[in-house]
């Protein structure tokens, strides 16, 4: 790689974490590049050199959310003996992860993305929606034993688990009601415990 691609590339690094940042604070729906160029020292010009289009940036930006959202996924603790810890032990980790006050702009971030994927599915936002459920659902697999995680109930169950994370997450985002939601997470928490396969 020659010295120009190393600096370009370091660049576009740097300004991709910048514009991420701008995206978690603003959104993506309504950005416009010159303000958002303005806001983290660069010019539209060098922004379309970089990314081809505006859409090209969004599709980046979109990844690089992505990208933190499989970082708390990867993160979660499984069980001490390392079996699977069960879906409920998934649930309980997530959901105090989402309801987390400082994790609300990424959040309100995923969630334009995931709507605006659904009613635009040819533009820049196709197909977010759908890898962002794929990622959860395998995840929540790995913490299902072999036998449920391989069967049409296990497939049902971590499926039901993701709807309630995500139900749980939009009220959340839209009434700030920590209190009234957890509750509600907390009763589908008592539910999956009660049907955990054992290990």
């Amino acid at each position: 790689m020659s010295a120009l691609e190393t600096s370009r590339s370091a660049r576009q690094v740097e300004l991709l974490e910048a514009a991420y940042e701008y995206a978690l604070t603003h959104g993506l729906a309504d950005m416009s590049l010159r303000p958002l160029a303005a806001a983290i020292g660069s010019s539209p010009r060098v922004l379309l050199f970089l990314w081809g289009s505006k859409d090209g940036l969004i599709k980046a930006l979109l990844g690089r959310a992505r990208a933190d959202e499989v970082t708390v996924l990867d993160g979660l603790e499984g069980s001490a003996d390392g079996a699977p810890a069960g879906l409920a032990r998934a649930v309980e980790q997530v959901w105090s992860w989402l309801a987390a006050v400082e994790h609300r702009p990424l959040l309100r971030l995923w969630a334009e993305a995931y709507a605006r994927s659904l009613v635009e599915p040819d533009g820049p936002w196709g197909g977010f929606a759908r890898a962002t459920v794929d990622d959860w659902l395998v995840v929540l697999a790995d913490y299902q034993p072999a036998t449920e995680r391989d069967s049409a109930e296990g497939l049902a169950r971590r499926t039901l688990a993701l709807a309630v994370l995500r139900g749980g997450l939009l009220d959340l985002l839209a009434t700030q009601d920590e209190a009234r939601v957890t509750a509600a997470v907390g009763h589908q928490l008592t539910l999956l415990r009660g049907t955990d396969r054992p290990r």
